[in-house]
C-alpha cells in the first residue's frame, strides 16, 4: 500500500542531522585598499572564533568570473540568532563599517564531509 507524501518525508528525514547554525551573510563595497587595511584584524577576529569552536567556516565570495567586491559568507554555531547577531555585528569589517550583513539560520540536514588524516607527515585533507 503506498505512503502518504508525508509520511514517505518522515522516513526520509528521520535520521538527518538536523542542526541549527546561522549564517552570516556579509556584503561590502569598500576598496580593496580599505579591505586590506582591516583585514588583519577580520582574520585575526576570525581565527579566534576558529579556536573557541564558534567558526564552523567562513571566506570570501566570488561572482561567475571569480571577482570579489568584498562580499563574504561566514557559518557560526551560537545558541541563538541574537548571539549570533552580536558575534557578527563585532567583526572588525562590520565595526569598520565596510560591510553589512544579513542573518539566517541554516539546519543542516544532509551532505558529507570527509577527512583523511596522514600519520606519516602529520597533515590532512578535507574534502
Amino acid at each position: 500500500m503506498p505512503t502518504s507524501a508525508e509520511e514517505r518525508i518522515q522516513q526520509l528525514t528521520k535520521g538527518m542531522l538536523r542542526k541549527e547554525l546561522y549564517v552570516v551573510l556579509s556584503k561590502g563595497d569598500a576598496t580593496p585598499e580599505q579591505i586590506g587595511a582591516h583585514l588583519p584584524q577580520h582574520l585575526e577576529y576570525m581565527i579566534g572564533l576558529e579556536k573557541k569552536g564558534v567558526l564552523f567556516a567562513s571566506g570570501p565570495l566570488r561572482d561567475a568570473a571569480g571577482k570579489t567586491r568584498g562580499d563574504g559568507l561566514t557559518i557560526i554555531r551560537a545558541a541563538s540568532a541574537d548571539e549570533a547577531r552580536k558575534i557578527a555585528e563585532r567583526d572588525p569589517f562590520v565595526v569598520n563599517k565596510l560591510r553589512t550583513f544579513e542573518l539566517k539560520q541554516w539546519t543542516v540536514m544532509e551532505g558529507s564531509l570527509s577527512i583523511k588524516v596522514n600519520l606519516s607527515d602529520q597533515s590532512l585533507e578535507l574534502a
